[in-house]
């Protein structure tokens, strides 16, 4: 069973960037793609980003374009989700996925993410 742990969250300010990290365990990291997901309190789950098994497809939810930017790196089995310009909105817990299949869906959703990280509480403050 793949485990996934995400890092980097904190309480930063309107207008501040944050890296988060997403480090996998195993040896079959490179094979499925990878998402982000985020749950506010008292919210259904949502996706954030997602990118392909060798990087070169990625998602975004249209809530994020052009702030946020998903990537990863195959040799260290990490995903990475580097956020600017948040905003009080962004504030919520946030999940990496693996999903079960190399390729990202037109609409990722968490029905098709097997496995889950703990997530990590990004807040931030007008």
């Amino acid at each position: 069973q793949v485990q996934l742990v995400e890092s980097g969250g904190g309480l930063v300010q309107a207008g501040d960037s944050l890296r988060l990290s997403c480090a996998a365990s195993g040896r079959t990291f490179s094979l499925y793609a990878m998402a982000w997901f985020r749950q506010a309190p008292g919210k259904e789950r949502e996706f954030v980003a997602a990118i392909s098994r060798t990087g070169g497809v990625t998602s975004y939810a249209e809530s994020v374009k052009g702030r946020f930017t998903v990537s990863r790196d195959n040799a260290k089995n990490t995903v990475y989700l580097q956020m600017n310009g948040l905003e009080p909105v962004d504030t919520a817990v946030y999940y990496c996925a693996r999903a079960m299949a190399a390729w990202i869906s037109e609409r990722p959703n968490p029905g098709e993410y097997a496995n889950w990280g703990q997530g990590t509480q990004v807040t931030v403050s007008t």
